[in-house]
C-alpha cells in the first residue's frame, strides 16, 4: 500500500534527489521546509549547492501542476506542498516553543489525523536525519524513520582491503618457493577476490606459518609483497596493514589509495613519506599536493589575522606535525624552513581545489571522511593525467553535521571502487602513535 512521507530538510539538504527516491508514494514538503531551504542557498559550500539543486527541482515541477494541490512524480506517486501548520494542542501541551521543527511535526501530526478518519487510511511516517527529530515525532506517536537511500554500506560490511585465509600448509609453503600462487587452485577459486585486495594465509590446522599476499590483477597472481619492505624517507611499516598500504601507496599502476582507520594508525604519515619519496627524491611527480578540509572538531575560533597561509595554519597544523616528524626535527620554525626549500610540496585547504586541473601530481586528501559523495567525486574528477591521488580518513570520527558512517563521500569511494583495478585499499588498524592513544581509540 502507498504510504505518505514528509520530508524533513535534512533530507533534502543531505541528498536532493531524495525527492525521487521514494517510488510510488506521496511526499508531503511542509512549508516551513522551503524556508529553511531559502536560507541555506546563498551558502558556497555544498549545503547552498543543495538547496540551490532542490529549488531548481521544485521549480520545474510547478509546470506539472499547483504544488500545494499536488503534482505527479516520475515513479507514479505525488508532491505537494503542505501550507497547513495551525500549532496542534498535542504539541502545545508537550513542546511549548514553535519552532520550525514542531511545525514540521505538527504537519506530519494532522495528516497522521486525516489519514485514521479515512476508510483505506495511508500510513504517514516522517523521514528525517536528525535524530531528536525522530525521537520527538516517536513521542507524539508519529512514526518516524532515518533517509535511507543514501547509505553506502554498514559499518560492519565495509570493505577492509583484505581477508585471512585458511589453508593447507603445504600451499603456503608453495607460496614462498614459487614466490606466487594462481587463484584458480583451491581455495581461491571459490572466493571473489578484488583488484589488489590482500590475503593473510593462515594454516589451517592452527600452526603459527603464513604468508601475505597480495593479488596482483593484471597478472591473475598472488604476489608477495615486494614493495612493503621498503624504508621511505626514514618510515619503516610496523605491522601488517601498514605493509599493505605501502604496497598500495608504492605502486604506480595504482592511481587511486584510499586509507582508513582510527587515529594513529600512520594513515597520513605512510601517504606523506611515500609523497615525499615519490616527488622530491624521484621525481616522478612535479609536485606533492596535501589539502584537507576546513572543519571544525570543536567550536569556531573566529576570523583570523594575517595572510592565506597564516589563516590555514592552525587547519593545517596536523599536517606539518607529520612532516616534522618524517624530517625529525622538533626546533621551533625549523619546519617553515624546511618546507620553504621544498618547491615541489603545496599544503593546502580543499576550498581551493575546486576548479582546478591536477596533472603529474601527488595528492593526498587528508580527513577525507568529512566529504561528501558530491565533494569526493569534484576532487577525483580533478586529478588529470599522470596522478596519484590518496584519501585518508577515519569513518568513525566525522565532524561535518549531515554525514555519518555509511553515507560520508570516503566510505563512498571505498565501495564504489573496490573491484576496479585503477584502486586499491586498505584499513588500517593497529595504532603506532602509543600506548595511551591506542587503548583510548579502543576503549571510549
Amino acid at each position: 500500500m502507498k504510504k505518505v512521507f514528509v520530508l524533513d530538510t535534512s533530507v533534502l539538504l543531505q541528498d536532493p534527489n531524495s525527492l525521487f527516491a521514494f517510488e510510488d508514494n506521496d511526499l508531503v514538503i511542509p512549508a516551513v521546509v522551503l524556508e529553511e531551504i531559502d536560507n541555506k542557498k546563498r551558502l558556497g559550500d555544498d549545503l547552498g549547492r543543495n538547496a540551490r539543486q532542490v529549488s531548481r527541482a521544485l521549480d520545474k515541477m510547478r509546470k506539472l501542476g499547483q504544488l500545494n494541490t499536488g503534482v505527479e512524480l516520475e515513479g507514479g506517486g505525488t508532491l505537494r506542498i503542505e501550507l497547513n501548520h495551525k500549532y496542534s494542542q498535542v504539541l502545545q501541551e508537550h513542546f511549548h516553543e514553535a519552532s520550525n521543527d514542531n511545525r514540521i511535526l505538527t504537519v506530519a501530526l494532522n495528516l497522521l489525523k486525516e489519514e485514521g478518519k479515512k476508510q483505506y487510511p495511508q500510513k504517514v511516517i516522517l523521514v528525517s536525519n536528525d535524530a531528536l527529530m525522530r525521537v520527538k515525532a516517536d513521542a507524539i506517536g508519529v512514526p518516524a524513520q532515518e533517509y535511507l537511500s543514501d547509505k553506502v554500506i554498514k559499518s560492519q560490511d565495509l570493505f577492509t582491503g583484505y581477508r585471512v585465509v585458511n589453508a593447507e600448509p603445504a600451499l603456503i609453503d608453495t607460496f614462498y618457493a614459487q614466490k606466487g600462487l594462481g587463484i584458480d587452485i583451491e581455495p581461491f577459486n571459490k572466493m571473489e577476490i578484488y583488484p589488489h585486495e590482500f590475503l593473510i594465509i593462515k594454516d589451517m590446522y592452527g600452526s603459527s606459518k603464513s604468508a601475505l599476499a597480495y593479488y596482483n590483477p593484471e597478472k591473475h597472481v598472488l604476489e608477495h609483497l615486494y614493495l612493503a619492505d621498503k624504508d621511505v624517507w626514514g618510515i619503516h611499516a610496523r605491522n601488517t596493514q601498514q605493509k599493505m598500504a605501502y604496497q598500495l601507496l608504492l605502486n604506480d599502476n595504482i592511481p587511486l589509495v584510499t586509507l582508513t582507520g582510527r587515529a594513529g594508525t600512520g594513515k597520513t604519515l605512510l601517504a606523506l613519506a611515500v609523497g615525499l619519496y615519490k616527488t622530491e627524491e624521484l621525481g616522478l611527480f612535479k609536485k606533492l599536493l596535501v589539502a584537507r578540509p576546513i572543519i571544525p572538531m570543536g567550536r569556531e575560533i573566529g576570523f583570523l589575522p594575517g595572510d592565506k597561509e597564516e589563516k590555514l595554519r592552525p587547519w593545517m597544523q596536523p599536517i606539518f606535525d607529520n612532516m616534522e616528524f618524517i624530517f625529525g626535527t622538533h626546533k621551533e620554525g625549523r619546519i617553515e624552513d624546511i618546507m620553504a626549500g621544498l618547491k615541489r610540496v603545496q599544503v593546502e585547504a580543499l576550498t581551493f581545489i575546486r576548479g582546478r586541473t591536477l596533472p603529474k601530481q601527488f595528492i593526498i586528501i587528508d580527513e577525507a571522511q568529512n566529504l561528501t559523495k558530491h565533494e569526493v567525486k569534484t576532487i577525483v574528477s580533478r586529478v588529470g593525467e599522470g596522478s596519484k591521488i590518496v584519501l585518508v580518513g577515519d569513518p568513525e570520527q566525522i565532524d561535518h553535521p549531515y554525514l555519518d558512517f555509511s553515507n560520508n563521500g570516503l566510505t563512498y569511494i571505498v565501495e564504489k571502487f573496490k573491484d576496479n583495478t585503477l584502486a586499491g585499499h586498505v584499513t588500517l588498524e593497529k595504532g603506532e602513535r602509543s600506548p595511551l592513544a591506542q587503548l583510548a581509540a579502543d576503549i571510549l
